[in-house]
């Protein structure tokens, strides 16, 4: 008799509360644009590739003025696949000595500029280089994805000094912080700005 009231207890049950289904999620838009992953074409062979962003708030050591006008322009912050932390914003005295300057990587639609602001004129950013990001792609690691390989940093008069200390052409040494514009694990150029002009060094002659 027990057996056959819980038969029946569960079967009245199945009646007025129906198994409950959970609905597979699929990610929204601002996942996708967060987390990218596709397939480019490299020396004639498709091979998968993976980008991360972290949207402006993920920075909150930006000026606001400097954040909004990132907003503005739909940025995102593309992540290197060596990253550890967020990166690719990073704050120094790249006009002169004791300026107070921010330099960005900015994602637009599959667009990355390397943007500057002055403090003198943060309202004004500086495009210094602009790419396709599936053309900052590289293998890194056993799996064959490609991952974004552009990195910024900044970089002391002392840093730049030491890197220039092999070199049989010294430029003249800094008084103010360069921009270390990296391909991750394969080279580094050094963007300085001196007497009102952008230059860019190389580490070697």
């Amino acid at each position: 008799m027990l057996h056959g009231w819980l038969r029946t207890g569960f079967a009245l049950c199945g009646l007025f509360w129906p198994a409950l289904t959970v609905p597979i999620q699929q990610p929204d838009a601002d996942t996708q644009r967060l987390v990218e992953s596709g397939q480019v074409v490299v020396d004639g062979q498709r091979s998968a590739y993976l980008i991360r962003r972290l949207p402006v708030t993920s920075f909150p050591d930006l000026p606001s003025g400097v954040a909004d006008l990132l907003s503005q322009r739909d940025c995102l912050v593309p992540q290197s696949y060596a990253a550890h932390h967020p990166e690719n914003v990073i704050h120094a005295s790249l006009e002169r000595t004791g300026s107070s300057d921010w330099a960005v990587l900015c994602s637009v639609q599959g667009t990355v500029s390397l943007l500057v602001f002055f403090g003198s004129a943060s309202g004004r950013p500086i495009v210094l280089s602009s790419a396709p990001e599936t053309k900052r792609l590289q293998r890194h690691d056993s799996t064959g994805v490609l991952g974004f390989n552009w990195a910024i940093d900044p970089a002391s008069p002392e840093t730049v000094h030491q890197v220039q200390s092999t070199m049989r052409r010294k430029p003249p040494p800094l008084d103010h912080d360069a921009l270390a514009d990296s391909v991750v694990e394969h080279g580094t150029v050094y963007r300085i700005y001196i007497q009102h002009a952008w230059t860019v060094v190389e580490t070697k002659d």
